[in-house]
């Protein structure tokens, strides 16, 4: 595997708790930092995915984002 050296900045309490959760799995900070990124990435995907999806099921039963709105509200107001 090519692999490529990037610096980034993290604020103290977040470099320290990535340092905390690496200890504890005993792995290194940039091993848990590939897996974060690996997942958000999937994450991401699926996520659109699923907002394709429904955009289209949306489009085929004419729906428009005024009616969403509506069912939001309508959903809320009944809690």
């Amino acid at each position: 595997m090519s692999t490529a050296t990037v610096n980034i900045s993290f604020p103290k309490g977040l470099l320290k708790a990535i340092d905390e959760v690496a200890q504890e799995e005993s792995r290194t900070r940039s091993d848990l930092l590939r897996e974060a990124t690996r997942r958000y990435i999937d994450q991401r995907r699926r996520l659109g995915r699923v907002f394709a999806f429904w955009k289209s099921e949306a489009k085929a039963l004419g729906l428009k984002p005024a009616d969403a709105e509506k069912a939001v509200q309508h959903v809320r107001s009944a809690k």
